[in-house]
């Protein structure tokens, strides 16, 4: 099929109410689960270091950081797991009840952490306990997204496939906006003291409203229309993961390619910008809050923007040109980001937001598109953790690790170019026509 095909895409059908349910839930859910997750992440790189790893703080700050950063990476090692797990489960039992379990753990792992002993308290039990409960929020993370990238996509209505995936991924932006907004409050209501001592657990704590009424509302949407239909048919009765990887391991390991760069940049955004502003620039921390609140709003809107534009300019010609956009940006936001300037720094971050959307809103729809309903659970879930690792996973430490090494941000974004590139192999990769492609149980 010819790119060309990729451009006539069937004329939309309108959404009904359980559409809207769905959508709801897999946004709300995601948002939940993200903001948990990023809570983390900005704790990271603003005071983890000094709570949890004291004594190597005191003797090495950079080091510290490093091994912050490096427990905020450890988790994604975890998440091909729960996402086998969750996969495996998903595809034989259906989308919804594993939606449900991945919301509490990550919801009890978050809480946890808010009630955790610093290293002050109870030693090198401290960032044991740490460590343990962020490797739960990564197997929980790991089965999150393929469930909720999957409702959405299954449920979609003819030509709106872009669109309806958009949902479950502005649950990332989304939750950013939320933590960044409970750090940049805090921030300005308490002292440095007083959010070091005990602030910085509120967000933790929080979780549990949000947890509760993330579970309410999945608890509500129906399954998926294409597993139940491949249920009537009776074709799961071998086991999903073996098939997936005989028949589908080279399409996993696209997926993982194509998803690299978006999320080791993102992180950048999510955290690394926050830390490597006010220690190393001089920014300080409320302003810095404040812009990376506006860059997620940038990324949010961009991308449901470039999730509905893929149903019609085709995912394929979306992410080549998102991730070219992206690498020509490296250079120049590090600059601007070095200057000193807020403003410079805004425009920096705001850019950087919008041109992740062209990569992530019509991601959902690409991945289900790319395996046959018999594993596509597992295999989107598998290929979306794999690309976190080889992404996200230790892009803030790299970055931390490159600046005190050379001393020049110039490094950072010459790895960031590097796993561009990686991730436009990837997207160069996805076969033409590839959305016009049914996905239900019987194509």
């Amino acid at each position: 099929m010819t790119a060309s095909t990729t451009q006539r895409s069937p004329q939309p059908q309108p959404m009904t109410s359980e559409h809207k349910r769905v959508l709801a839930g897999s946004m709300v859910g995601t948002t939940i689960e993200w903001f948990d997750f990023f809570i983390y992440a900005q704790a990271a790189g603003l005071i983890f270091a000094a709570q949890f790893f004291d004594p190597v703080s005191n003797d090495n700050p950079s080091l510290a950081q490093i091994i912050s950063w490096a427990s905020l990476g450890i988790s994604f090692l975890f998440r091909p797991l729960g996402a086998i797990l969750a996969g495996h489960l998903g595809d034989r039992m259906g989308r919804k009840p594993v939606l449900v379990i991945t919301l509490l753990g990550m919801g009890i792992a978050t809480m946890l952490m808010g009630l955790l002993p610093t290293y002050h308290a109870i030693g090198i039990a401290a960032p044991i306990l740490l460590v343990l409960l962020r490797i739960l929020q990564g197997m929980s993370a790991g089965g999150e997204w393929g469930g909720a990238a999957l409702l959405t996509v299954e449920h979609a209505p003819l030509g709106r496939r872009g669109f309806f995936g958009s949902f479950p991924q502005i649950g990332v932006p989304t939750g950013m906006a939320l933590a960044t907004i409970f750090m940049l409050i805090l921030s300005s209501v308490l002292t440095t003291e007083q959010f070091l001592a005990w602030g910085w657990r509120i967000p933790f704590l929080s979780s549990v409203i949000l947890i509760v009424i993330g579970y309410f509302i999945r608890r509500a949407v129906e399954e998926s229309p294409a597993f139940e239909e491949m249920q009537e048919l009776k074709k799961d009765s071998s086991a999903p993961l073996t098939v997936l990887f005989k028949n589908h391991w080279r399409t996993v390991l696209k997926c993982a390619m194509i998803f690299a760069a978006n999320n080791a940049i993102g992180y950048f955004l999510i955290a690394y910008f926050i830390s490597y502003g006010t220690k190393y620039i001089g920014y300080e921390r409320t302003p810095v809050l404040a812009v990376s609140l506006i860059g997620a709003g940038a990324w949010l809107v961009s991308t449901m923007y470039f999730g509905k534009l893929s149903d019609k300019f085709g995912r394929k010609r979306t992410f080549i040109i998102g991730y070219i956009a992206l690498a020509v940006w490296c250079v120049p936001m590090w600059l601007l980001i070095d200057t000193g300037n807020i403003v410079m720094f805004a425009i920096a971050v705001v850019v950087l937001g919008f041109l992740l959307g062209p990569t992530y809103g019509p991601m959902c729809a690409l991945f289900a598109e790319m395996f046959p309903v018999k594993v596509r659970l597992s295999g989107v879930s598998i290929g979306y953790a794999i690309g976190s690792i080889i992404g996200g996973a230790f892009a803030p430490m790299l970055a931390e690790i490159l600046y005190s090494t050379y001393g020049t941000s110039m490094a950072i974004a010459a790895y960031s170019i590097a796993i561009t590139l990686v991730s436009l192999a990837g997207a160069l990769m996805i076969p033409n026509g590839i959305q016009d492609k049914s996905l239900h149980a019987h194509a």
